[in-house]
């Protein structure tokens, strides 16, 4: 089944989906209900702000309906077995928008499932957010011939960027305390893709290193979900590597701030710099509506 569960999943329809939601952005789009009567069910097994709402305005908009189960109200939450889920909803919906805790969940529902898997959050990745984050610097800066630095936890966002970065011939940093890399795999098949398209992806401790001529400087929280229990030491790991003013030195003057969101200020970053001028928070979140209307069309449409 044609599924989103990993960047790589779309590495021949990357521009194609960008451009798309630049579309549906900008309403030159021909068809004003291109989904009507498509349903996409969307299970959250994490709380959600951005997530829920963009799918949820987004399906609407493009005349389908979307329909929220949290796992407190659906039997997944009560132990039923993936495979009777996915095999239940391919009979009810078109597709399946999952926010999920574990990655391996959300592989084994597209492959039981009839239907088109989103992948709307793992622990693994966040594609759904790259490609907003993709069209919020090629509206910024004009195209996407630039540097993105990423400062913190080599996470699923960070995972994420640097294979869309990698596809995109686009340079890719992250700079982060020892232990806080990338996902290895994720990280090979990056450097794999960089060497055909040139991208440069540099991984390091070095906050300035990993900074230099940086178009856009990414951060986001230092505790995940689920890693409550680890914040004490987190925060120690992670005290030096703040986005502050200092840090936005050291990258390009015009570099544009970014951050998935929710953010903590005063932690990843400080208020002076997420809503100083430099920062596009607030065209990122609204992005990932867009992305999202691109992403089910190209999935869901007939």
């Amino acid at each position: 089944m044609n599924s989103l569960l990993s960047i790589t999943d779309l590495e021949d329809n990357i521009e194609n989906i960008i451009n798309l939601a630049s579309d549906f952005k900008d309403g030159k789009f021909d068809n004003e209900e291109p989904l009507k009567d498509k349903k996409l069910a969307m299970i959250f097994q994490k709380s959600s702000t951005r997530t829920r709402v963009s799918f949820e305005v987004g399906m609407y908009e493009l005349g389908g309906t979307a329909l929220f189960l949290s796992t407190n109200d659906i039997q997944l939450g009560r132990g039923e077995p993936i495979k009777d889920t996915a095999k239940v909803l391919s009979r009810y919906v078109d597709g399946i928008m999952i926010r999920a805790t574990n990655h391996a969940d959300v592989v084994e529902l597209a492959e039981e499932a009839d239907i088109p898997v989103i992948n709307g959050l793992t622990d693994v990745e966040h594609p759904c957010q790259a490609f907003a984050d993709i069209l919020t610097i090629k509206e910024h800066k004009g195209d996407l011939n630039r540097k993105l630095t990423f400062v913190g936890d080599g996470n699923n966002v960070s995972n994420s960027l640097l294979l869309i970065c990698a596809y995109l011939g686009m340079d890719f940093a992250i700079a982060c305390p020892k232990g806080y890399e990338p996902d290895k795999k994720i990280t090979e098949k990056g450097l794999e893709i960089a060497k055909k398209t040139g991208s440069t992806i540099t991984i390091t401790p070095d906050l300035e290193l990993a900074l230099k001529d940086a178009d856009a400087v990414y951060t986001d929280v230092w505790v995940s979900m689920g890693e409550e229990e680890e914040a004490e030491k987190r925060n120690n790991d992670f005290a030096k590597y703040q986005v502050n003013e200092e840090t936005m030195k050291l990258a390009k003057d015009d570099a544009i701030f970014m951050h998935c969101l929710p953010a903590i200020r005063g932690k990843e970053v400080t208020s002076e710099v997420i809503d100083g001028p430099q920062s596009v928070i607030y065209d990122q979140a609204e992005n990932r509506l867009h992305a999202q209307k691109a992403i089910m069309y190209h999935y869901l449409k007939d």
